[in-house]
């Protein structure tokens, strides 16, 4: 399959549900799934200190420092399987990513809040690549605007080998979030592709 725009406005939101191949997407979670060194860091919100409720990773080229939620990241290199699908996921992008953020889920209680990538250091209109490996998670989207607060959250299952694309002004006007589920006990790994503006 291809790129398929989700019916977003003021966003410019692509998805392809099959990008990997079964076969492919669940070898790539075994091997970094041991592979990387995981690890759950401490993170601020709302003045508190918290464990993010997943385990971590940041790989990307040596320029490319990140920080979001009071955490300063400095990027482990690329390891051949990241380089592999790094490829792939640009030539299907049309952009180049020198970074990679790896979020394992170990469980449905583990999860993500609601959050836009519009951190400085991704530029004023960035462009995510996000692949979903193993178990199904439900991505919701809500808009960042209080006249709309009360719209309903769009609602996507992520499926182990999809590729979602989020560009354009789709951080200045969405959140999105993953929220926490009972009804999942297997692992999802999820490899959000990003460029870092370097000096």
């Amino acid at each position: 399959m291809s790129l398929v725009p989700l019916p977003l406005p003021d966003a410019d939101v692509l998805l392809d549900p099959a990008f990997l191949t079964p076969t492919a997407a669940e070898s790539l979670l075994r091997e970094l799934t041991q592979t990387i060194s995981w690890r759950q860091e401490p993170i601020r919100l709302f003045g508190k200190e918290v464990m993010q409720p997943r385990l971590t990773a940041w790989h990307g080229d040596q320029a490319a420092h990140y920080q979001y939620s009071g955490l300063k990241l400095a990027p482990q290199p690329w390891t051949p399987a990241l380089q592999r699908l790094r490829q792939l996921v640009e030539a299907a992008a049309g952009t180049l990513f020198n970074s990679v953020l790896l979020n394992l889920y170990r469980t449905g209680q583990d999860s993500m809040g609601w959050h836009a990538d519009d951190e400085p250091e991704l530029g004023p209109v960035p462009i995510i690549a996000s692949v979903s490996l193993g178990a199904v998670r439900n991505f919701r989207f809500k808009p960042r605007s209080s006249e709309q607060a009360s719209q309903q959250p769009f609602t996507l299952p992520l499926t182990s080998g999809s590729l979602l694309l989020m560009r354009g002004t789709t951080q200045q006007h969405w959140l999105h979030a993953v929220p926490k589920t009972a009804r999942v006990v297997a692992p999802r790994l999820n490899l959000t592709f990003r460029r870092i503006l370097t000096s």
